[in-house]
Formats: C-alpha cells, sequence, structure tokens
C-alpha cells in the first residue's frame, strides 16, 4: 500500500515522506481495502531507542506508514536528500483521523493510558463528534507479559471488529505489541498514539505550538514532568547528536 512512497532514513528506522492529508487517505486505503496495518510516529526518542533495540527496528521496518514527529528530526531530514514536508504527531494526527472515522462511520477501539482516560477521552470526542462509535479498555499494568490478559485482549478487538485500534501504552510497549499483532487482527489498522489520550481528556496540557515549532516541546514537558522524563531526554536523548551526524555524513538514506 504504501511501497510508492518514498522513505527517509533517520539513524536506523525511517519515516515516510507524506503531508498529513496524504497520510489520512493512506489510513482510508487501508481500511477500506481491509489490508490493515499499523502506523508508527517516530520522534528522537524512538531514534536513540532504535540504535540499540532490534525489535524496535523490525516493527518500524514492518510499519505500514512511518510519520515524522519531532522538530529537530524535521530539521534534520532537511540536511537530506529527501526532506520530509511537515510534523506529524501523534497528537496532532489521532483528532484528525478519529474526524476521518466520524464522517466514515468506523468503529476505534482506545487500549491503555491509566484508569478512566482513554474513558474521558472518548466522551470528550464523542462530543465533538456525536454518533462516534468508541470502545475502551484500559489494560493491567504488565499485561503484556501475561499470555491469558494478552489473548483476552486480542479477542476483545477482534469482536468489537474496530477500523481504528488506538493504542496509548508508551514507546517501545505500544509499538512492540503493532508488529507482534499485525497478523492477528485482521483488517483494523492499529496507530500507537503515546500522550494523545492524556491530552483529548484534559489531563495532561500540551505544549504551546510556538514551543513546538521551535523544537522545544521536549523542554515543556520536561518542566511539567522532571521526574519522569529527566533520563529521556538528558540522559539517553543526547545521543541523537551522534546520530544524525552520522546520518548526514554517509547520506544513509532509502528510496
Amino acid at each position: 500500500m504504501t511501497k510508492e512512497l518514498t522513505r527517509q532514513r533517520l539513524g536506523k528506522i525511517y519515516a515516510h515522506v507524506v503531508t498529513s492529508d496524504q497520510a489520512l487517505d493512506v489510513v482510508e486505503a487501508l481500511v477500506t481495502s481491509e489490508e490493515g496495518g499499523y502506523v508508527v510516529t517516530p520522534n528522537v526518542d524512538h531514534v536513540v531507542q532504535a540504535e540499540h533495540s532490534p525489535a524496535l527496528r523490525a516493527a518500524y521496518e514492518e510499519a505500514s506508514l512511518s510519520l515524522l514527529d519531532g522538530q529537530p528530526l524535521l530539521w534534520l531530514s532537511k540536511l537530506l536528500q529527501h526532506p520530509l514536508p511537515e510534523k506529524i504527531s501523534g497528537s496532532d494526527f489521532v483528532p484528525h483521523l478519529v474526524e476521518r472515522a466520524a464522517e466514515r462511520g468506523w468503529r476505534l477501539f482506545f487500549l491503555g493510558a491509566a484508569e478512566g482516560v482513554a474513558a474521558r477521552a472518548a466522551e470528550v470526542l464523542k462530543t465533538r463528534h456525536p454518533g462516534l462509535d468508541i470502545v475502551v479498555h484500559s489494560p493491567t499494568f504488565g499485561f503484556e507479559s501475561d499470555p491469558d490478559e494478552v489473548e483476552s485482549i486480542l479477542t476483545m478487538i477482534r469482536e468489537a471488529r474496530p477500523q481504528i485500534l488506538v493504542l496509548a501504552l508508551g514507546c517501545p510497549k505500544q509499538k512492540l505489541l503493532m508488529h507482534r499483532w499485525r497478523t492477528k487482527l485482521g483488517p483494523t489498522v492499529s496507530i500507537g498514539a503515546g500522550a494523545t489520550l492524556d491530552f483529548i481528556a484534559g489531563d495532561v496540557p500540551r505544549a504551546p505550538k510556538w514551543v513546538s515549532s521551535v523544537g522545544l516541546e521536549w523542554m515543556y514537558r520536561l518542566v511539567r514532568e522532571p521526574r519522569r522524563l529527566a533520563h529521556r531526554y538528558l540522559v539517553r536523548d543526547p545521543e541523537i547528536l551522534r546520530i544524525a551526524w552520522r546520518t548526514v555524513r554517509t547520506k544513509d538514506e532509502l528510496g
């Protein structure tokens, strides 16, 4: 379905060269063809994690669609042969996808987020789009290590028959699960949403657009949640500088 799209390598993973509108059309084509698949949204932290995780690299390699999430990666792409046209974060894309689902009469399934968050997000979206059909489930912490609970969740999803499955489980968990489940959910199209449901529910404020546009959303989030995000942003993610230098120096890309 996406073989005709150009891919730009970012470290050891990649993003498709698409606009947000084009990405919506690709997802709709996956839904209407009943091909199924899954969508990933690489950001700086995912690029860094993928350097050390063959499983995460495999999840990205087999994704139906990969959408750039992060202003620094957009800047990096402009130094390469195939600049990406725009940043498409999951927290921006999912609301547009929900709007498309409401227009087409698609059912959605929200999996994850803290107890009650997905349900509140669903209510917010149903208010915006009357008649929207959303099924919600918040699994127990560590459910992915319990084969019985995993099978129960898969059965729940298959019985609901959603066109779109939104996973709010964080990276790498949601990426690895989408990859693991890619042959088990039939025509359902999955997308990893991270904190998107928290934003929609109003539990976590998003950074102002101008902060995101200048590449400082990470700092905004760090100031708000220092204990949870300090290691990610201050210890792990600076490796992106080495990865970016290697990528630019070698012009490491995919066609």
